[in-house]
């Protein structure tokens, strides 16, 4: 399969058509960028890293039932992908407070939740990616609603398999951002990734960053992070 023109770039990928109409190609870039865009960088085979990290995410969600856009990785950065109509609401998971949500409950970072929290946002990098909630999307029509219950439903499933398989590996997911989008066919898949760019990763012991915190946090070992958590998602 043959990249043809592009059709989109974004913060951390490139999308390009293929020779068929309902298969992409993702390209996995080296670019980081933080805080909307504005502040920005490069993360050593951070494309390569994120592709081999994604890809077992996906392939673990599709063992347990999740339908996602994964076809196969073609090569370190490569990986051929379901043409996703994405859905314009961003899914967050928290387990853990940190981030926007331990400032605005006024937790302490680390805080466990007592259940898993799913927040919605606006997918608009114009407006800064708003938060918002089921009201919203059906007053604006961002989504349908029977895609929404499906989508809150995956997303809690999808919680509940990493969280446990992330344990075994002495990791502690702590939140996560999840697009999803409509096939050729009509039917909801995830899309996007699954990496150091879009989830918080602490270390279940030191509670160590191992995520693209130390990037936007200046915490410095932001590419041992990313090969820290491959190293033990391949044990």
């Amino acid at each position: 399969m043959e990249k043809l023109e592009e059709l989109y770039e974004g913060k951390a990928k490139r999308i390009y058509k293929t020779e068929e109409d309902d298969k992409v190609i993702v390209e996995y870039k080296d670019d980081a960028t933080a805080f909307n865009g504005e502040k920005k960088g490069q993360i050593v085979e951070k494309g390569k890293l994120n592709a081999e990290i994604s890809t077992i995410f996906f392939e673990l969600l599709e063992d347990n039932d999740i339908p996602t856009h994964l076809i196969e990785r073609l090569n370190d950065t490569d990986v051929l992908a379901k043409k996703l109509d994405i859905i314009l609401v961003e899914v967050v998971m928290r387990n853990i407070a940190a981030g926007s949500l331990a400032k605005r409950l006024g937790l302490e970072e680390g805080t466990e939740l007592s259940q898993p929290i799913l927040e919605f946002y606006y997918k608009d990098d114009d407006l800064g990616d708003p938060m918002i909630n089921e009201y919203h999307i059906q007053a604006e029509e961002i989504a349908d609603p029977n895609d929404l219950e499906v989508i809150k439903d995956l997303a809690f499933k999808i919680n509940e398999i990493l969280v446990e398989f992330l344990a075994d590996k002495g990791i502690d997911l702590v939140d996560f951002k999840l697009e999803f989008g409509k096939g050729t066919d009509g039917e909801i898949y995830l899309g996007d990734e699954i990496s150091p760019d879009t989830c918080r990763f602490w270390d279940a012991q030191s509670k160590k960053k191992l995520d693209k915190d130390r990037f936007r946090r200046d915490l410095g070992e932001v590419e041992g992070a990313y090969q820290e958590i491959l190293k033990r998602l391949n044990l």
